[in-house]
């Protein structure tokens, strides 16, 4: 009787446990120098341009860094995901604290807005819901800053970012960012060796990385086989219906 309700314990407790990343020490040595650079050159120019007086640089940057030079394949990562998510999202951030006076609601609202406008303008990027959240709760000092808080600090911080972003990732060896899908028809791949999930895992660990694990990758590739079966067989169908007729 326990043993069913023992066994989905322990593996909804081994889900819970943090799986290594697929991804090379160089590659976890360029991710962190990247960031690292990204962040300090960002910090610098901005203070530069805006003085000491002036806010010269948000606490989400620090996740923008992390998308960009950790997972700069990620369509969460491209340059514009970072600069139109992230001014999008303080522009709402903004308009939202001027007309909802109470905190918690602003939140909620200025969090959803920033949400969907992301999706429409396809520019989905999570740090700029702590943009948004900034623009609410960042104190007096953002207050006081009222629109100008879209561009200084939040797009100067985007722009310098991005830019860090598109020199230092191809000199590492990493194509960014990255192209839209190719609209020609390519040569299908034929796979005549059986691939396995510790293959999957060990080309992963050999490029950068990927927001996927393997199992995800076999899942993939499964329901793809699936697919290409379906439509291999539908022409077979179609001839015999034909010859019948």
């Amino acid at each position: 009787m326990f043993t069913p309700l023992f066994t989905a314990a322990r593996v909804f407790c081994a889900r819970l446990w943090p799986h290594p990343l697929p991804v090379g020490k160089k590659q976890r040595v360029i991710a962190s120098v990247g960031t690292g650079l990204g962040l300090l050159i960002t910090s610098l120019v901005s203070h530069a341009l805006l003085g000491e007086v002036n806010l010269w640089i948000v606490a989400p940057m620090g996740a923008s860094a992390v998308l960009l030079f950790g997972l700069p394949s990620s369509p969460l990562a491209q340059p514009w995901s970072i600069i139109g998510g992230n001014t999008v999202a303080a522009a709402i951030g903004v308009t939202v604290a001027q007309w909802v006076s109470d905190p918690a609601v602003a939140c909620g609202v200025a969090a959803g807005l920033a949400m969907l406008a992301m999706f429409q303008l396809r520019c989905l990027h999570p740090p700029s819901g702590a943009i948004a959240l900034t623009a609410v709760l960042g104190g007096d000092g953002v207050q006081q800053l009222g629109y100008h808080f879209i561009v200084a600090p939040v797009l100067i911080n985007s722009l310098c970012l991005a830019l860090l972003a598109l020199l230092f990732n191809p000199l590492a060896g990493r194509r960014y960012p990255h192209p839209l899908a190719n609209e020609s028809q390519p040569q299908p791949i034929a796979l005549a060796t059986p691939i396995t999930r510790d293959d999957l895992h060990q080309a992963l660990e050999s490029g950068e990385l990927l927001d996927i694990d393997e199992a995800d990758v076999q899942q993939l590739l499964q329901r793809a086989e699936t697919i290409a079966l379906r439509r291999l067989q539908q022409p077979a169908s179609a001839s015999a219906s034909e010859r019948r007729s």
